[in-house]
């Protein structure tokens, strides 16, 4: 379902203020920005009292219960939901004037072609509620149990031309999803009024700070086992602020409230819903075929290898360094004989430096006009990796986007590459602004409202908010840049190649899955991260793109052989699994470690390859239906409550669960088993617990595989790579439940062949 745009028009009325001091689970926010006074609060018409818990981040300038607005006469029932008009009371909004909202008055509206569901809503499974009481609010109600879904009564709604506001009641603490951020736990705290900023930011993760992609899109797992979820369609500076009521505050300085809604019931329904709608610093390509020739060496499954910007000339798109990389052309047609393919980078932004005629990528952008403008209608100057200023395209135009592509293909005549990879797509900026003027100031660059960003500015690390693209001011359309750069760069890839093939992406918005996967940027080389990358895999599998995983060993700093062992265990079961760490750190490909260690890779990813058939299987049924592959315990065992929380344990759909050793000098592990039969992967053995906690000893081979009862799992013998594995034979493990039956689907085909897919079922 769909709530769009519902407010008419907003004119001013009376209100009168009871001053009282609220509890502190009443508060919402009057005074979300910094230096809150008696004062200051007095003249938003707000109530100032301090906190009955200190230390708890607890407002202490709030709204009083009857801010917002008031409904005029009946809600009107129209073809595709309902029109209220509003009349707003007589308090200040919290930033800048009064907005009047009317059918004819323009805002910014996300350009993101979102297809209505088929036939009508003759029987939702909804009830909607207006309210006046003690302010304009509304909720939803899911029709079969009652249960309110989403409720608008937590605090009136704000609505200034650079501030939009709304508190939305939940039906439960059990919430997941909003991003990209680094969270500690999947299932989000509510604790201390915590707050995630989304606007996208090409820097390393620190714990609350905005990251890569833009996904204002939450779970909620409601106290029956319910599911739903609730996606702002909204590309504006915004943030969630996790109220313990429980609820969440959302305000965002831009746009409208564009609301869907998707009512599941189960949790892998809501994904169905929603999405029906390497190694940098090898210096030299001696280095390239030392790492090559020791995971060959190694017999480390293997099969994929990555070109980060050194294999450049000058770091430069579209170029292959002659002298460091000279014969890489040769030796990626070398790697396709032994069954290895190779996938490149491109950074989004343009030279401008070059001679007149030497480089095309940028002639043929001046000829065709591709970059992003000024005000004054110059193209922008920012700083990257190449020595000189860049401009960076403007892909909302359709002459970038055929540009761009003609570009790809070009550069694949050159260097036969089996697909691509976008980075610095926030877009990235090493200055802020322009290289020359910086950025003006005014309200787009410096809008009223700003919390909680990084280096608290739009414009640090990218483009000024008031640079211009063909779809609108970059205050708008920052957070798209990764997106609509995603289409014609997997356009481009899958033409040039002509097989199936992927584009990788490390900036992403709503839709981006259609296009692009995804991996969790540059992370740490740490046992923290490496929890962390469980909740970040979950977490885009709920957005829609489930092919993902982080860089494994970690990105930043050197990992140590243990760790790196343990995240090859892990890693060996990420959809996407990548092991890719920055430029000067020490080299963490498994063969560069000692014989254990690459005995524990190889064992590892062996398994990965014995069960790739399985996660094709559900790679496939992702592509032709939604719903994810990585999957959280709460998504299969939504009635146990013990499973809302568990965030050190997943599943590949529904038939195994994974649960790897994530602490440093473990010698033990804990392991939840829901209420079904599971039996151990390497032994055939019957789990002995069931709807319960088990812990047992561990060694540094350990990491723990069940197949759930009813399953039916699809294998092949494992090899070096997939091109020999395919040529191995095919096998099923088939584990019984209850009441001796077993189900399973398996799809099968030549790999990279493009078309449509279906899939074959059994059931035993």
């Amino acid at each position: 379902m769909k709530c769009r745009k519902f407010l008419g028009l907003l004119l001013l009325a009376s209100m009168g203020l009871a001053q009282e001091c609220y509890p502190d689970e009443e508060r919402i926010d009057c005074h979300p920005d910094m230096g809150d006074t008696p004062e200051r609060c007095a003249a938003r018409g707000c109530i100032y009292c301090d906190a009955h818990v200190p230390n708890q981040n607890v407002p202490i300038c709030y709204l009083p219960r009857d801010y917002g607005y008031f409904m005029v006469g009946l809600p009107e029932q129209i073809e595709d939901g309902f029109r209220v008009n509003l009349v707003r009371r007589s308090t200040d909004t919290m930033f800048g004037a009064v907005l009047q909202i009317t059918d004819g008055t323009p805002r910014w509206e996300v350009p993101l072609r979102i297809d209505p569901p088929s036939g009508g809503n003759q029987n939702p499974l909804y009830d909607i509620r207006f309210t006046n009481i003690p302010a304009f609010s509304f909720k939803i109600l899911r029709r079969a149990t009652g249960t309110t879904l989403f409720d608008t009564s937590l605090g009136g709604f704000t609505f200034a031309d650079q501030f939009l506001q709304m508190g939305i009641k939940l039906p439960s603490r059990n919430v997941y999803g909003i991003g990209e951020n680094e969270q500690p736990t999947f299932r989000h705290s509510f604790e201390k009024w915590p707050r995630w900023v989304l606007w996208a930011k090409g820097l390393p993760p620190s714990y609350d700070a905005s990251l890569y992609g833009v996904h204002p899109h939450y779970t909620v797992l409601e106290e029956d086992g319910n599911a739903h979820s609730v996606v702002i369609v909204n590309s504006n500076a915004q943030e969630f602020v996790m109220h313990p009521h429980p609820g969440i505050v959302y305000r965002t300085i831009g746009g409208i409230f564009d609301i869907y809604m998707f009512l599941g019931p189960t949790p892998e329904n809501t994904v169905e819903q929603y999405t029906e709608l390497c190694r940098f610093g090898y210096d030299h390509i001696d280095n390239l075929r030392t790492v090559v020739d020791r995971m060959i060496a190694s017999e480390i499954p293997y099969d994929v290898q990555y070109g980060d910007i050194d294999i450049m000339d000058r770091r430069l798109d579209f170029t292959v360094d002659p002298i460091n990389f000279a014969g890489l052309a040769e030796y990626v047609t070398e790697l396709k004989t032994r069954g290895i393919r190779f996938m490149t980078i491109l950074d989004p932004a343009i030279s401008v430096g070059e001679p007149a005629g030497t480089y095309p990528a940028f002639d043929l952008g001046q000829e065709m006009d591709v970059w992003i403008k000024k005000s004054d209608g110059t193209p922008m100057r920012g700083r990257v990796w190449p020595e000189d200023d860049v401009y960076f395209p403007d892909f909302h135009k359709n002459a970038t986007r055929e540009w761009w592509i003609y570009l790809i293909k070009q550069f694949h005549e050159e260097l036969d590459f089996d697909s691509l990879w976008i980075d610095m797509n926030e877009p990235d900026n090493f200055v802020n602004g322009d290289i020359v003027e910086g950025c003006p100031s005014n309200s787009i660059n410096q809008p009223p409202y700003l919390r909680r960003v990084r280096q608290d500015s739009l414009y640090d690390h990218t483009l000024c908010p008031d640079h211009i693209d063909s779809a609108g001011i970059h205050y708008n359309t920052h957070n798209l840049y990764g997106w609509s750069e995603s289409e014609p760069t997997a356009t481009g890839t899958t033409e040039a190649v002509g097989k199936r093939t992927f584009a990788l992406s490390r900036a992403t918005f709503l839709g981006s899955g259609r296009w692009v996967t995804h991996w969790l940027g540059d992370n740490w080389s740490s046992w923290d991260n490496l929890h962390f990358s469980i909740i970040g895999m979950l977490q885009f599998n709920l957005f829609g793109i489930p092919f993902n995983g982080p860089d494994i060993c970690g990105h930043q700093l050197d990992a140590t052989a243990e760790l790196c062992a343990r995240w090859m265990q892990l890693g060996a079961f990420y959809p996407f699994s990548r092991n890719h760490n920055a430029y000067g750190k020490l080299d963490q490909d498994p063969a560069a470690f000692n014989g254990s260690i690459i005995e524990i890779s190889k064992t590892a990813m062996s398994i990965r390859y014995h069960l790739l058939p399985y996660l094709y299987t559900l790679l496939a049924q992702h592509s032709m239906k939604g719903g994810t592959v990585a999957r959280a315990l709460w998504a299969e065992f939504h009635t146990d409550p013990e499973t809302a929380g568990i965030d050190r344990q997943f599943m590949w759909g529904s038939g195994l669960l994974i649960t790897p050793v994530l602490d440093q000098g473990a010698t033990t592990l804990r392991i939840y088993i829901p209420d079904a039969r599971f039996f151990d992967y390497f032994t055939g053995w019957e789990v002995q617990v069931r709807k319960a906690w088990d812990e047992f000893p561990i060694t540094p081979e350990t990491i723990a595989l069940d197949i759930r009862g009813g399953s039916i799992l699809p294998t092949q013998g494992p090899a070096v790579n997939t091109n020999l594995a395919r040529q191995n034979e095919l096998g099923l493990i088939v584990a019984l439940d209850d009441l001796m039956e077993a189900k399973g689907i398996f799809y099968y085909d030549a790999g990279d062949n493009l078309g449509n897919i279906s899939l074959y079922s059994n059931h035993v």
